[in-house]
């Protein structure tokens, strides 16, 4: 490293290009980089999903989760295998060893599933094999509603909506909750079946069998050939009526004969609330693989698109969007990066009370960042909480490297009257291995914080090996670009400058008053040495206390992003006439709170929560109306930046309290679904 640093002195050209080199990898980089709120978590996890409707839970667990829990017992790599069972479907989830491919799992339980279909009832939907994907969390999510009924908002949502927000790049699903779907229910009167001595499996046959479009095969010609298809789909509720059952003494049995058909609606399963008035939501997941932001950007543009196709006394609202707590974090994340590096520059200049050495030394912060966005980009990194929380870590740590060498060319410069040529070759060669040795020292601790055998180690792999680049590249910049820009930027030192008798300009001001201090502080540990290790050996044994003290969890809890979630359960067996009372009293004390501007609920609907449960969505004021800003402070009404202060847990909170007064629920408050999630999720 001395070499490399003597020919950048030398050939300050050929320094510059190779820090240039990277800086504009970097900015290429930067532009293509993705957007994300946390990077991505590949865990081990699979779920085997099974229906079969009508079935009890008890039946589920009998008839369909038992048996594939033993066919997929025998999977090499399982640490946690669980089922459950619901009303109509069951969920068997199957964690392996952080080490067990995910993909080649997915094939072993699918493998293991197909050898045990014939044990299981003859009427289940086929198994659905899938593995846990992070990026398959929702992104967004909208609340459609309208003067009109629940069953028209529903066809608008499924035939005009989905189909539009569907066609968005990077959009992997929309999922409709909440309304009523179309139905043509047949009625058939019992007593007549008994008449006739017709089952009633006949009659559903038949209407399966008359149904149905059925292709006819081809016709040829000689230079053409046409396919042919039989229309045997029936299109009015009138015309079941007509389809014929069975034949008994030469009488054709039709449905008319034995009931009747309606064109009505399906069972619902699912109800959706905005603000205590019906609606339907639609929940948009995206693709694997494709960022968070570019999908729901691509789906706003949509909107206006899909609402000149709606009636225009349809609403849509936005209700979940990650998007908003992804600019808001990454803002606040650019702004301490520019404030920590401007504070970095600015201790320089205190100490060394020369704005060319700021320069000298501030050129690492905005190079290192800047050539870290290029292996991000090589390594498919995004834009993230984690990586980003990197690059503000590392600002403090970037600029130690070019300031321990520049100091001690500074040194070499006022103290020994070297040229600053000179100084900076001297120098530079003086102190190299101890900053290859201090900086190598960093890296060996940030590296291994990528590859820990642990889900930690996944959720913070981005993290290590961003800091590790941008401090190696800090390591390249102090040996070419500080020595080089010290050579030709530091001026010589000014005649009698130096020494005791007369102190160089940067050793006085607040460097002399702060050099004083230390000199006496360090004479008196010197002198009173077994204190100093006392106290020393003490504060390492008051860890062992405070860490048992302090409370641990894998991501913050109390982080206000303004909006969090209840999920209410209600006693077994409540069905969806009940849970829509209890949403009614829980809309009504949750309204009632002046702190809440947004309440959405959704009943029912999950793979496997039934009827019983409830999720219910608040988003509370804006953080500019409930906690202290400089807007309110300088405004004609200055007190009332003091006034009407509350965080989102203290909201939190008293709604857990309110709650409390409506029996037989159990209510349970949690950070919204666009907080850190790395496994679960709604089920």
């Amino acid at each position: 490293m001395q070499k490399l640093a003597e020919i950048c002195i030398k050939r300050p050209v050929f320094g510059t290009m190779i820090v240039m080199s990277l800086v504009v990898v970097g900015i290429s980089g930067f532009f293509n980089l993705g957007v994300d709120r946390t990077p991505p978590v590949d865990i081990p996890t699979v779920y085997v999903n099974t229906r079969l409707p009508g079935a009890s839970p008890v039946e589920m667990e009998t008839l369909v989760s038992r048996y594939i829990e033993e066919a997929v017992n025998t999977v090499e790599g399982i640490t946690e295998l669980r089922s459950i069972s619901g009303y109509g479907s069951s969920m068997v989830n199957i964690q392996f060893d952080l080490r067990r491919d995910v993909n080649r799992a997915v094939e072993d339980v699918r493998n293991r599933v197909q050898s045990v279909l014939s044990q299981l009832p003859r009427d289940i939907d086929p198994p659905a094999v899938t593995k846990f994907d992070s990026d398959r969390s929702p992104v967004l999510s909208f609340a459609m509603s309208g003067d009109r009924s629940e069953r028209e908002l529903t066809e608008l949502a499924d035939k005009v909506v989905k189909v539009q927000l569907e066609r968005t790049l990077g959009v992997g699903e929309v999922e409709i909750r909440g309304g009523v779907e179309r139905a043509i229910s047949v009625w058939v009167d019992p007593l007549r079946l008994a008449a006739y001595n017709i089952p009633i499996g006949m009659v559903r046959e038949a209407v399966m069998r008359q149904n149905a479009d059925i292709p006819g095969g081809n016709v040829l010609s000689e230079i053409d050939e046409k396919s042919l298809r039989t229309l045997g789909r029936v299109l009015d509720a009138e015309e079941f009526n007509e389809i014929v059952i069975a034949r008994i003494d030469g009488a054709s049995i039709k449905i008319r004969d034995v009931g009747y058909a309606e064109d009505g609606e399906k069972e619902r399963r699912s109800v959706a609330r905005l603000n205590g008035q019906p609606c339907v939501s639609l929940i948009i997941k995206r693709q694997s693989d494709s960022n968070a932001v570019e999908v729901i950007e691509g789906v706003k543009a949509k909107i206006p698109l899909v609402m000149s196709l709606l009636p225009p006394d349809i609403k849509m609202e936005v209700i979940e969007d990650q998007s908003n707590y992804i600019y808001t974090a990454l803002h606040e994340i650019e702004l301490h990066l520019v404030l920590g590096s401007f504070l970095a520059c600015l201790v320089v200049y205190l100490f060394m009370r020369d704005l060319k050495a700021v320069i000298i030394a501030g050129v690492a912060i905005p190079v290192s960042v800047i050539s870290t966005f290029g292996m991000m980009w090589a390594m498919d990194f995004t834009l993230n909480s984690v990586t980003m929380l990197a690059l503000v870590l590392v600002v403090g740590i970037v600029i130690d490297d070019a300031i321990v060498v520049l100091e001690n060319i500074y040194r070499y410069v006022e103290e020994k009257k070297m040229s600053p040529f000179e100084a900076a070759r001297e120098a530079t060669a003086e102190i190299g291995m101890a900053v290859l040795a201090t900086t190598l020292s960093l890296v060996v601790i940030f590296v291994p914080v990528s590859f820990m055998s642990s889900i930690s180690g996944r959720f913070l792999f981005q993290f290590g090996l961003t800091a590790s680049v941008a401090i190696l590249v800090s390591l390249l910049v102090s040996f070419t670009l500080t020595p080089m820009m010290s050579a030709r930027l530091l001026k010589p030192a000014k005649a009698g400058a130096g020494g005791h008798d007369h102190p160089s300009d940067s050793r006085g001001g607040f460097y002399g008053h702060f050099e004083k201090w230390y000199l006496s502080v360090l004479s008196w540990a010197m002198s009173h040495r077994m204190i100093v290790a006392g106290g020393a050996v003490l504060v390492v044994l008051s860890t062992l206390v405070f860490y048992q003290l302090v409370p641990q969890e894998f991501v913050p809890s109390s982080t206000d992003e303004g909006e969090f979630e209840l999920t209410i359960r209600a006693p077994e067996g409540t069905n969806i006439e009940a849970m829509e009372e209890v949403a009614d009293r829980v809309d009504k004390v949750l309204m009632d709170m002046p702190q809440i501007r947004l309440v959405f609920s959704s009943i029912g609907g999950s793979r496997i929560s039934g009827a019983n449960y409830m999720r219910t969505f608040i988003r509370i004021a804006p953080h500019s109306e409930r906690q202290f800003t400089f807007g309110k402070l300088f405004s004609l009404t200055p007190w009332k930046a003091f006034q009407g202060h509350y965080s989102q847990q203290d909201v939190a909170n008293e709604v857990r309290q309110k709650l409390r007064r409506i029996p037989d629920i159990r209510v349970a408050v949690r950070a919204s679904a666009s907080s850190i999630s790395i496994g679960g999720g709604e089920l």
